[in-house]
């Protein structure tokens, strides 16, 4: 391959295998897969979910709901609360698929129906401990004023949820317990008011093996995995889909760095808290890697400890800075793949082909 600027690489193989192994646990549980794709942004990679049996997906934005729309997908949930704004834009999609959209107050349906003239699913939104929106879940006065206003014009579906503080634990006990409180509340809340369960968070989604509380899977990040995932134990290094291609700039001994293109603009400032090799905590953007002909290394040759705009400054051992050369090539696993794919306008896969997705206005 040749590559001059900073380029996320994807190996579709690994996509597919990660779907597989997310698509084969669903199946033992009894529950539909609904993928959410704000962590690809791509009809080239829906493609790979398509292929194996999946038909309906789940988006984050008006605007990516209409790009999926446009790509055959005619099954979508937008999991993030309606938009009063974009009301005439849902109306419009809603007549030519089926779509959910989320809810999480009286005012957001109170509009929805005076807006709405198509058919449209709502799903409420259950804030399950992650504390970044949703209704109480002890709040049931709302829920049954919310639920009871369900219409054939505009239907109950359900509770969705989101266990986004899974992504703060570190070990599989921590996770095990945010998995257990979620699904109790999710379970109560479904035997008194009926309706589907829609979760979704990759780190319980990849750890957790019996997930038939809930009726549809929604995690995303499954598909690409990264570094960040790979430190709370959702996938191993060998599962990582997704590689930026960095050239090498600069290199400065003294300092055992080297300068990458690669920068906030590529990766995004999204970082974990490691050690360094004397204990103490370190900043890391990313991990090196060495890329090779049908992709790239899953041994770890040093850390990106800081980013500017189009900067990477990565740290490393004497015994692999004194390989280094400027115009080397390397690779950066990612902190979090959803963000570093969101700030590109296109991937390469591991056999040289580009891969396009949606570009946002």
């Amino acid at each position: 391959m040749d590559l001059k600027i900073p380029t996320l690489l994807i190996d579709k193989t690994k996509c597919q295998a990660n779907i597989d192994q997310m698509l084969e646990k669903a199946s033992r549980s009894k529950a539909e897969v609904r993928p959410h794709f704000k962590t690809h942004f791509s009809a080239d990679i829906a493609e790979l979910y398509r292929s194996s049996g999946v038909t309906k997906c789940t988006v984050s934005s008006v605007s990516m709901a209409t790009y999926f729309a446009e790509h055959g997908w005619n099954d979508i949930t937008i999991a993030f609360p309606y938009n009063p704004l974009e009301a005439r834009e849902i109306d419009a999609l809603a007549e030519k698929i089926k779509l959910n959209i989320l809810i999480v107050s009286e005012d957001s349906l109170k509009h929805a129906q005076a807006s709405i003239k198509n058919h449209l699913g709502y799903f409420l939104k259950i804030d399950i401990g992650t504390h970044r929106t949703g209704i109480n879940p002890e709040n049931t006065k709302l829920i049954k004023s919310l639920i009871d206003q369900s219409s054939e014009q505009l239907t109950y579906r359900g509770f969705l949820a989101h266990a986004g503080h899974t992504y703060g634990a570190r070990d599989l006990d921590s996770i095990q317990e945010i998995f257990n409180e979620s699904t109790k509340m999710l379970t109560d809340l479904q035997n008194e008011f009926g309706g589907l369960i829609s979760y979704g968070d990759t780190p319980s989604c990849s750890l957790m093996e019996d997930l038939s509380f809930c009726d549809e899977i929604r995690a995303g990040n499954f598909v690409f995995y990264d570094w960040m995932q790979r430190q709370i134990g959702s996938c191993d290094t060998e599962q990582i889909a997704v590689c930026l291609a960095a050239p090498v700039v600069a290199i400065h001994e003294d300092r055992h760095e080297i300068v990458v293109y690669g920068g906030g603009v590529h990766l995004s400032k999204d970082m974990i808290i490691e050690k360094d090799a004397d204990g103490k905590d370190q900043r890391c953007f990313g991990k090196m890697v060495a890329l090779t002909s049908g992709g790239w290394s899953t041994e770890i040759l040093g850390s990106v400890v800081r980013l500017s705009q189009e900067h990477g400054i990565i740290k490393l051992p004497i015994r692999e800075l004194s390989r280094m050369k400027v115009g080397d090539v390397i690779g950066i696993l990612p902190v979090h793949s959803c963000l570093a794919a969101d700030l590109q306008g296109y991937y390469v896969s591991t056999e040289g082909e580009r891969v396009e997705k949606m570009i946002k206005n």
